[in-house]
């Protein structure tokens, strides 16, 4: 008895160490994956952080300051700094989507998607490694673009926390629909698809460079269908403290389309579906 007892214990407690091992390698792998995420988008860093910054900046210089002195301000606001906001969320989430939906798209291509499903990871570290990514090069994008509007137009920061929530959830919705297009693509040309022909015209029609209150019936209310005003609007919020919408509506819609994009693509990754074949 005391043998087996003594041949028992020692088994028992490597199988406690693999159990217990098991989740940090999955965080190991969550956090490798996030940088290589990271690395990826740094590498091209002209292209995927420069180029949005610049063209984002150029807007500013020519419908904010070139054509404000000729444009009244909205609601008291300076039209320069009217579109500050607007311009930031768009850049944003065009920067989640885009960086999600390639780098997902080239790992089906490349097939080393294979590698990450094999890792020893759950289906929401995957989802997390990913995201990342996407979510790291939209905020270094809307930082430096901040950092270029501030001093030209003056704009700040007037509820910090409506911000970041709005940063938080928008940056979740697209970084994920992101992953959802990429894995569902069959070509390049349908990623861009959705970056050209939906979530571009979404946000210039979705109060970037005005208010809807100035558009007549029924543009109003067809503006209300939009999720991207709702997203401009709590970034404006919380850069100039002004809405032309309840701010915990757009919070809770931005909420709405956020967690079922997240949840759609974290399903993808526990099914394998279009990413196993």
């Amino acid at each position: 008895m005391r043998v087996q007892a003594t041949q028992t214990a020692p088994a028992q407690a490597t199988g406690d160490r693999i159990e217990r091992g098991a989740e940090p390698d999955g965080m190991r792998g969550m956090l490798w994956l996030a940088r290589r995420e990271i690395l990826r988008f740094s590498k091209v860093y002209t292209q995927t952080i420069l180029a949005p910054v610049v063209s984002s900046a150029l807007f500013i210089l020519v419908f904010g300051l070139s054509l404000s002195g000729r444009i009244r301000g909205i609601d008291g606001i300076p039209y320069d700094q009217f579109i500050v906001p607007g311009l930031v969320a768009m850049s944003m989430v065009q920067a989640a989507y885009s960086n999600n939906s390639a780098t997902i798209f080239q790992a089906r291509f490349d097939r080393y998607i294979h590698d990450v499903l094999s890792a020893p990871m759950r289906p929401w570290q995957m989802t997390i490694g990913f995201l990342v990514g996407g979510v790291c090069r939209a905020l270094l994008i809307g930082a430096l673009l901040v950092a270029v509007a501030a001093p030209l137009t003056g704009v700040g920061v007037a509820h910090p926390l409506v911000l970041a929530a709005a940063c938080a959830l928008g940056l979740l919705a697209f970084s994920a629909l992101g992953l959802i297009a990429g894995i569902y693509a069959q070509s390049w040309d349908h990623t861009a698809f959705i970056q050209n022909i939906v979530i571009a015209p979404l946000a210039f029609v979705g109060g970037t460079f005005y208010s809807v209150s100035v558009l007549p019936s029924p543009w109003q209310e067809i503006s209300h269908v939009n999720p991207l005003f709702f997203l401009i609007n709590a970034f404006r919020y919380g850069f100039l403290g002004h809405s032309d919408v309840s701010v915990a509506l757009s919070l809770a819609i931005c909420a709405a389309l956020a967690l079922p994009l997240y949840a759609w693509a974290q399903w993808l990754f526990a099914s394998g579906r279009k990413l196993k074949a």
